[in-house]
């Protein structure tokens, strides 16, 4: 996969972790002294692993 289509999934992935978990991840971020964008970066990651892929050859 080229590394645009990458970038691409993974802010797709961000936008989709803020707008399920965005509040409870600020709440843990104030509670416990984190870097709300890394935590949004990390639950990004993991969260490409729920996506189906389709490559069309």
């Amino acid at each position: 996969m080229s590394e645009e289509a990458q970038n691409r999934l993974l802010e797709t992935s961000k936008e989709d972790v803020k707008r399920k978990f965005g509040d409870s991840i600020r709440k843990y971020v104030k509670e416990n002294y984190g870097c709300f964008e890394t935590l949004i970066e990390e639950e990004a990651l993991r969260n490409l692993y729920s996506y189906t892929y389709v490559f069309n050859i």
